[in-house]
């Protein structure tokens, strides 16, 4: 099992867990999930995938910069790949701060930052049997 990226389901507890300090009187959680529709379309299930050396080197990246950017005591990442079904938890991102404020920006960075520099894939599956790729952000330094 890698430490950010897999195909097994995201376990919160764990996460939790690691993250769990008296100095916290802050936790914010971000799940992202399946939607249904996206669109116009009806989803019935999302494929990611993912390089996974490199997706495990930003997010790795995304939570140091978290925690030297923030006045926050934790920042943990976890996202899934493979296919993933309508309301099943796709990426999590949980922080941990001595106060809320610090937490939310915290987290809303974290979710930005990955979206803007993982190489994380979402294809979507329609109910009409159509797939689509998701455009995603450009991933920093692409067509230089």
């Amino acid at each position: 099992m890698t430490d950010h990226i897999d195909g097994e389901a995201i376990d919160l507890d764990a996460l939790f867990e690691e993250t769990a300090s008296p100095d916290a009187g802050a936790v914010v959680v971000f799940g992202g999930t399946v939607r249904r529709h996206h669109a116009g379309q009806t989803v019935t299930d999302i494929e990611y995938s993912a390089y996974v050396p490199l997706a495990e080197r930003a997010l790795t990246a995304v939570e140091a910069e978290a925690l030297s950017g923030y006045d926050i005591l934790s920042c943990r990442i976890r996202h899934r790949t493979g296919r993933l079904r309508v309301g099943e938890l796709s990426v999590v991102v949980v922080v941990r701060a001595a106060h809320r404020a610090e937490a939310f920006e915290a987290a809303r960075f974290a979710i930005d930052r990955l979206k803007a520099t993982a190489p994380v894939w979402k294809r979507e599956t329609y109910a009409d049997g159509s797939q689509v790729y998701q455009q995603g952000e450009a991933l920093p330094g692409a067509g230089e």
